[in-house]
């Protein structure tokens, strides 16, 4: 392999891998020397872009996990450094699970709404994180990563309980940081304004649409006029980002999350 690849050698656990964020990131590590294991909830769907990376060229092996099963994710990790030696980079695509719960007033969601974008995403995020951090901080070495979004600095209306848990990830990097960092660890996150091309994001825009009066058209013009470039970061522009910090070259770059809002938040 080429030296220039920015992963070469490395091995990388996405956790979501079967979702719009997941498949960019793991299809963007294995171009850039990674070997990836993929894990998600649905076994077609992380079978499928093992298939799609392995007919690249790439080496991508598929399980079926679900993040939110502590038991599921340390077999699975476990089963990845017996074969694989260690692994080097965990990165959680791990999406929100019910998207619906937004375009609701605050006061008209029931607790258990609100708490569930913090109790299963947040969870998620703390499950792999802490297993991945284990083996990592025993080794001297390793990169955690996930994705949030610019609800967790900015009040955006109908958000329910997803802003708060998107604050709440970001502390959570930082606190990671802090600990595993003397132990050569690095925890960093990518903080993005909304990608259109996520089925996601698509069908999250359809709701806030809906509950302001305007079209999802609409609704994503409005949400781009925000930005300094006049429209929304991309998919592959997020992976991008991702590999550079996942990568040696990014050494400097921990305890923070890369602002990916193009000039929506001031940084």
């Amino acid at each position: 392999m080429s030296t220039n690849l920015l992963l070469e050698d490395k091995n990388a656990v996405i956790y979501g891998a079967g979702g719009a964020i997941g498949h960019a990131v793991a299809r963007t590590f294995a171009r850039e020397g990674a070997r990836v294991f993929l894990a998600g909830r649905t076994a077609s769907r992380v079978e499928t872009v093992a298939e799609e990376i392995a007919a690249g060229g790439g080496a991508a092996e598929a399980t079926q996990v679900d993040a939110l099963d502590e038991t599921a994710v340390a077999e699975h990790l476990d089963a990845v450094i017996e074969k694989a030696g260690g692994v080097d980079i965990s990165f959680n695509a791990v999406g929100l699970r019910n998207t619906t719960l937004q375009g609701v007033p605050l006061v008209d969601l029931e607790v258990e709404d609100f708490m569930r974008p913090i109790t299963e995403h947040v969870r998620a995020n703390f499950l792999t994180a802490r297993l991945a951090g284990r083996h990592m901080t025993a080794k001297g070495s390793g990169v955690i990563m996930t994705v949030t979004s610019i609800p967790s600095r900015i009040a955006n209306p109908l958000m329910g309980g997803v802003a708060v848990a998107m604050a709440a990830e970001e502390a959570l990097i930082r606190d990671l940081s802090v600990e595993f960092a003397p132990h050569g660890v690095r925890v960093a996150g990518v903080r993005t304004q909304g990608m259109p091309d996520s089925g996601t994001i698509e069908e999250v825009f359809g709701i806030h649409a809906k509950a302001h009066g305007v079209t999802r058209e609409q609704f994503q013009h409005m949400v781009a006029e925000r930005t300094h470039r006049k429209r929304l970061p991309t998919l592959q522009e997020m992976a991008e980002v991702v590999a550079f910090i996942a990568s040696d070259r990014a050494s400097g770059i921990a305890g923070t999350i890369a602002n990916m809002s193009l000039g929506a938040i001031p940084d």
